[in-house]
């Protein structure tokens, strides 16, 4: 079984089952001169909305220069780290 291919020089058809070669010895890419409708490409514009931003549930707003104390973050770490050696006694070793 052939397949159809066709020729560079003049763009017909053949069963020869062979790809068709430029003189150069590439295989020519078709349809690549045809040019059709053009998607349009303008800038969007960016609308800066605090309401949309990810992290809006969780966020809770402070004055600005509010910083939280470093000790929360080290009372949370041994306090999950407490958890999970806890929920470990729970496994037989």
């Amino acid at each position: 079984m052939s397949t159809a291919s066709s020729d560079p020089r003049t763009g017909q058809l053949s069963l020869t089952g062979h790809l068709p070669v430029t003189p150069t010895g590439q295989i020519p890419v078709v349809g690549q001169t045809t040019a059709g409708p053009r998607p349009v490409t303008a800038q969007i514009p960016v609308i800066d909305d605090p309401a949309r931003r990810p992290d809006v549930l969780l966020r809770r707003r402070m004055p600005p220069g509010h910083e939280i104390s470093a000790w929360w973050m080290i009372g949370a770490f041994v306090a999950v780290s407490l958890g999970v050696v806890g929920l470990m006694t729970f496994f037989p070793s």
